[in-house]
Formats: structure tokens, sequence, C-alpha cells
């Protein structure tokens, strides 16, 4: 089927745009359409309807496009001539995206055990508690939160401004992703004691071990990421 052939995008439906929110309309569809493309709302070679998608956010084309041209330079969608914009990402894609991650979250754990201060290493374990309590209340919420909160606190501790920066690109989940995966009970215990063995390893300042703890748990939970969105795992 060619890519001129394919549906426009209708599948992933969008809010319209609130004037009080304190970010630039261009990048609060960005974010939405990244959200939206990298959680599974859209098959790869859909073709996307930028009339449809101003209407549902209400805006006019012009964030769209440069919203478009943002999410063309991640290599998420291409703009190909005569056909439109279509969506690139796939489950290959994805894949590469987890091992670069993988890759980068690593080598930050890495330097957060060489470079973490008392205060850093009591704070971390800290995180990790309040992530046994949520794990044992099914609070998918408080350990959405805690997540982000454990893994940018590492990247604080790592003094890692370069590699941060980087990393901002391969984040490959949304909360709507991430809740899927902590209802299941199973998941959020593996969750925990990968999180905890992480947090052990840069308190005890063992590098080694937190880089390959880190890159484990990432790859580990890109497979989940995998079954979920492409009903496709255990490829990494």
């Amino acid at each position: 089927m060619a890519a001129a052939d394919l549906p426009s995008s209708g599948n992933a439906e969008f809010e319209k745009i609130d004037a009080s929110f304190q970010v630039t309309v261009r990048d609060y569809v960005h974010r939405a359409m990244r959200s939206a493309i990298i959680s599974g709302r859209f098959a790869t070679g859909q073709k996307i309807n930028e009339r449809n998608l101003a209407e549902q956010f209400g805006v006019s084309t012009t964030p769209i496009k440069e919203a478009l041209r943002q999410l063309e330079t991640e290599g998420l969608v291409e703009a190909l001539p005569r056909r439109g914009v279509i969506i690139r990402f796939s489950s290959s894609w994805a894949e590469e995206m987890i091992l670069a991650r993988a890759a980068l979250e690593s080598m930050i754990a890495h330097l957060a055990a060489k470079r973490v201060d008392e205060k850093s290493r009591a704070e971390l374990q800290a995180i990790a508690g309040r992530m046994k309590e949520a794990t044992a209340s099914g609070d998918a919420d408080s350990l959405i939160a805690l997540n982000e909160r454990f893994h940018d606190h590492i990247h604080r501790s790592s003094q890692c401004g370069y590699l941060s920066k980087l990393i901002e690109r391969q984040q490959f989940y949304d909360a709507s992703i991430r809740r899927v995966i902590h209802l299941d009970p199973a998941e959020r215990q593996k969750a925990l004691d990968e999180h905890v063995a992480i947090a052990d390893a840069i308190a005890a300042g063992d590098a080694d071990k937190a880089e390959r703890t880190m890159r484990d748990h990432v790859v580990r939970s890109g497979d989940t990421y995998l079954g979920i969105v492409f009903r496709k795992e255990g490829d990494i």
C-alpha cells in the first residue's frame, strides 16, 4: 500500500489547548504529538491530516507544521513530496531508542555512583523507600511520578549535563503506557526490585554494578513497552 493511500490521522484525539498553559503552542503540540506517536496511537506509514489536527487542538495549522518539522528532525515523521507527512516511527525505531536510552542511562548511573554525595545518596534511598510503599499499595499514579523522580535524581547526582540532555530524545514512554505497565502486579514488583538494586549500587559507590543493573532495567522495561505498543517482545 502506498503512503498516499494510507488513512489520515484520526485514531489519536487531542484536547483544545488551554490558553493558560505556560508553554508555547508549538511546544505543546509537539509534546502531545510525540506522546501519541510513541504510545502507538498512529500506525507506521499513516498520513498526517494537518487540518484535522488543527481542529482538534483548536489552533491554526502553523504550530502544527512547526511541531511536525520538529518531529521530523527526531525521525518520528517524514515529509514526502506531494504526499504530505507520514509516520515513520516503528518497532525497529523504538528498539533503537530503547538501546540508546539503555546506553545513556547506564553510563549516567555509572558516573552517579562515582559522584554521588551523602545527601543525594540518602535522598535516592528515600525515593526507593517510597517506591516500595507505592508498589505495595498498587498506586500506579504515585509509581509513575516516583519513577520519574528516581531517574531525574540519578541524572542530577551524576552531574552529567551533556548526557542528561542527550537522553531527552530517548524517552519512549508516556503516562498512559506507564500506567498500563504499573497496573500489572508482577511488573510492579520487577520494576521495584530493579530500582532498589540500582539505588543500592549507587549508594555503595559500585559504578560497574550500577551501570549493569540500570542497563538491564531499561532493556527489560523496553521489552515490556514493545509488547504493549507493538505486540512484540523479547527481541532486544
